[in-house]
């Protein structure tokens, strides 16, 4: 029995390493000072004088770019005030909000992806006179333990030894080579997407001195297994820049790192570009612990007739979904969104081809027309969502009750940063954040009881496309950017909380 607490503290261990945190909140909305702006209390003039005060607001962030904001009050669906709300803008991670609703609406909260293990041939006295084969079942959250459990399951099942080829087969979702082309190669937050995963496609690389060099070691580690892989492979390099190099050679993910950025030891979880060939390489491993030896894996493109040995079951999608917004992990964003098109009877032939068919799906639910998406997880530049659109959106699905419970709580904060307990506005929300974009969407709820409805998105898409793809990690001026974006939001919060409280 897997319970929602210990799902969510594996999750939170599986996620915390920085590599695969992508967009994930660093601080909670902090409230701002100010005078109650009244809204409610006239009208004509008033509003007029409501909507100059949000220019003017908006115009003292002093944020570069497009912003777009707009906010409705849930009861009756009734924008309350907006600043360019039909303006698409980038969504970034506030878009996993909307891949939460259409994973639901097409799968169901109880839905589980099965990873199987599969035997193509008879079984007599322990030894499978055929093949054996991995089957991945698009499971975003198996891991190095799992694939141990499966190992000792098939042990358990009478396997001792296997004649035939070992095999891994990856269809269930089609082959991505990286969520976002654009993104450095060394980046843990872009990796492979196919049918199978491990440890959300990520390798880990530590490095230790050793006199006058360095000891390197590329593993599948969890907290109880540190398998090492062969299909991950690094050599250090004699130079300063750049700092990482890769390239897919020979059947294996090839990496260099210069050897002037070491330093006198560490680690990081690089993306794997081969998700098959990797858990076939973790699973062997583990097998072999069973003392069953298998060949090296053969990919395999479609599934034969064969007999069911071990399973593995994920967690409920409800509680997968509450960890992909918590933590936005962009990996778990696209395997559930692909999941869903392809259970929706159309199947995509990548990213792009999915994050269209979950746009028209939103179109027709929700009437939403402003939202044009190349991916599920919001890491691609090129997507769009105006604020009205996706406050629409928010509207209906907090009336059925199936987004709000699933969104992370922000706690308010005074200008210390200290958590202020007894905060009249209470927030729900997903936030956004790429290089000079930034997002939030979701819900307030006032002194009073009122919930209210939200969106603010932020761009600067010029100051974005001047980063080189090499700059991307830690491109100048994007933090500095994004801070002003946060104030901003958090500025807007505390407008329409007090406004919208009585």
């Amino acid at each position: 029995m897997f319970s929602r607490r210990s799902f969510l503290s594996a999750a939170a261990a599986a996620l915390a390493a920085p590599a695969a945190l992508a967009n994930a909140p660093k601080t909670s909305l902090r409230p701002q000072a100010r005078a109650a702006v009244g809204l409610r209390s006239g009208a004509g003039s008033a509003q007029s004088n409501a909507a100059s005060s949000l220019k003017a607001l908006l115009a003292r962030s002093g944020l570069s770019g497009q912003i777009g904001c707009a906010v409705a009050e849930v009861a009756n669906g009734k924008e309350l005030e907006a600043h360019a709300g039909a303006e698409a803008l980038p969504p970034a991670s506030v878009a996993k909000a909307l891949t939460a609703l259409y994973a639901l609406d097409t799968l169901g909260a109880n839905y589980r992806f099965t990873t199987r293990v599969l035997a193509a041939g008879t079984v007599t006295g322990g030894v499978l006179k055929g093949d054996l084969i991995l089957a991945g079942g698009g499971d975003p959250l198996l891991n190095t333990d799992h694939l141990a459990q499966l190992a000792a399951a098939l042990k358990k099942a009478g396997i001792r030894e296997v004649r035939g080829a070992f095999k891994v087969w990856d269809g269930a979702l089609p082959r991505v080579r990286t969520i976002d082309a654009g993104q450095p190669d060394q980046v843990g937050y872009s990796p492979a997407v196919a049918g199978i995963a491990l440890n959300f496609n990520r390798v880990h690389f530590e490095w230790k001195r050793a006199g006058n060099s360095w000891t390197v070691n590329m593993d599948a580690r969890t907290e109880k297994y540190r398998p090492e892989v062969s299909m991950a492979r690094m050599k250090i390099a004699n130079r300063s820049l750049p700092v990482y190099t890769y390239a897919d050679r020979n059947g294996a993910d090839q990496w260099t790192v210069a050897s002037q950025a070491l330093g006198k030891g560490g680690a990081r979880w690089l993306p794997v570009r081969r998700p098959a060939a990797y858990a076939a390489d973790v699973f062997r491993t583990m097998a072999r612990a069973h003392g069953i030896k298998l060949k090296a894996a053969k990919q395999i493109s479609s599934l034969p007739t064969a007999t069911l040995l071990a399973q593995h079951h994920s967690p409920p999608l409800d509680l997968m979904l509450k960890a992909m917004l918590k933590y936005s992990n962009n990996l778990m964003a696209e395997m559930i969104g692909m999941t869903a098109t392809s259970k929706r009877g159309k199947r995509p032939k990548g990213l792009k081809d999915s994050a269209a068919e979950m746009s028209r799906w939103a179109r027709t639910k929700y009437g939403a027309s402003s939202i044009r998406m190349v991916d599920h997880s919001g890491l691609g530049e090129a997507s769009r969502v105006a604020p009205n659109a996706m406050l629409k959106v928010l509207v209906a699905a907090y009336k059925t009750g199936s987004l709000k419970p699933l969104l992370k709580s922000f706690p308010m904060r005074d200008g210390n940063g200290r958590v202020i307990k007894s905060h009249p506005i209470k927030v729900a929300a997903k936030t956004g954040t790429l290089n000079f974009v930034s997002g939030l969407g979701g819900f307030l709820t006032t002194s009073s009881g009122t919930v209210l409805a939200f969106a603010i998105f932020a761009a600067d898409t010029k100051a974005r496309a001047r980063i080189s793809r090499a700059e991307r990690e830690r491109p100048q001026g994007a933090r500095s950017w994004n801070k002003k974006a946060k104030r901003l939001q958090q500025q807007l919060i505390e407008r329409w909380g007090q406004s919208y409280g009585t």
